[in-house]
């Protein structure tokens, strides 16, 4: 099913997409070499309509994936979210937290992953006694969900410290607005929170922050999104692979050098309703950093990580013998310099 955004008029939507594509055009972002490639095997591509911030470059990537030869640009509702779809073959590439694709390799699920594209997504909110992630043991932790993005890193994080999060922690999972008035209440110790909890947790003055996921290490020097692909995609369009890929890691110089545009951009396209808060989150977030860190190194970081919690059976080196494929990505690291 193709999803239709919701925008407030035709008339914007064509100013924005102007604006964008004469953006890219000015920060050298056209496809120059894909002329002298082969064009892509399919002319569709189907992405997760996902409204999460973290992911605004696949929302602002479609005039870069159409210039890129890719006619059936499609953002699909799923309705068991972007990672199950993902394998299930219901989307060819999306983005993703990388700790979520590392759990569905270990399951065997077909996916690969293809590249990082940012650090910095999640902060750990606590009350005024929890001064440190050691300090969770014994204590009660708010995540949306058992296997969760938002648990697999609070996890990640008691396991790097050495907690077992199985024994250690006790994991709840109230609605996020729940979570919030629960530690402003103190009834919980603390809660993991993307860029929108964050923004409301610090303008309610709600705890404080213990891990702040953009700045802190080891964390901030490691990707927490990443590109993946559906396997069978990959394997039977390298050529269309490498195009969607070109084209998503461009948009992410999009959202580091014009905020505000592709703020105005989601906004339109009913990612979030907000147009200040997403350019804090856009201007707040390292979206130039794809080329500098390595992804080889962010998946075995976490998959040790994951491994310690008794969360994944996989080494870190199986999963990156079955579930990655960087020849992409290498390839544009050498072309997109700069």
């Amino acid at each position: 099913m193709r999803t239709q955004y919701a925008r407030p008029s035709s008339r914007r939507r064509f100013l924005g997409r102007v604006t964008l594509v004469g953006t890219a055009g000015l920060l050298g972002l056209y496809p120059k070499r894909a002329a002298a490639e082969p064009p892509p095997e399919t002319t569709r591509l189907r992405l997760a309509q996902t409204p999460v911030l973290c992911f605004a470059p696949q929302f602002v990537a479609e005039e870069l994936l159409r210039l890129e030869g890719f006619t059936d640009v499609q953002y699909v509702k799923v309705a068991k979210g972007p990672y199950l779809a993902l394998a299930a073959g219901e989307v060819d590439i999306n983005t993703g937290m990388g700790q979520q694709f590392i759990l569905q390799i270990d399951a065997g699920d077909p996916l690969v992953i293809l590249a990082g594209t940012h650090a910095g997504c999640l902060a750990l909110f606590a009350t005024e006694h929890i001064r440190s992630v050691k300090d969770l043991k014994g204590k009660t932790v708010a995540v949306p969900g058992l296997g969760t993005s938002h648990h697999l890193i609070v996890a990640s994080m008691a396991a790097y410290v050495g907690l077992d999060p199985r024994r250690d922690i006790t994991f709840v999972t109230p609605p996020t607005a729940e979570a919030m008035q629960r530690l402003a209440e103190g009834k919980i110790d603390a809660m993991i929170g993307f860029r929108r909890e964050r923004q409301e947790l610090h303008a309610r003055q709600i705890g404080h922050v213990v891990v702040n996921m953009t700045t802190d290490r080891p964390w901030s020097q490691y990707f927490c999104c990443m590109l993946a692909g559906s396997a069978d995609f990959v394997r039977q369009h390298p050529v269309a692979t490498k195009r969607a890929v070109r084209a998503l890691l461009k948009a992410n110089a999009l959202c580091a050098q014009e905020p505000e545009r592709v703020a105005q951009t989601l906004v339109d396209k009913g990612v979030t309703p907000h147009v200040g808060y997403a350019v804090q989150a856009l201007k707040e977030l390292p979206f130039g950093t794809w080329r500098e860190y390595d992804a080889e190194d962010t998946v075995r970081f976490y998959a040790l990580r994951l491994h310690e919690a008794g969360m994944i059976k996989s080494t870190p080196q199986k999963i990156i013998a079955q579930g990655t494929d960087w020849r992409f990505l290498n390839a544009l690291k050498k072309e997109l310099k700069g």
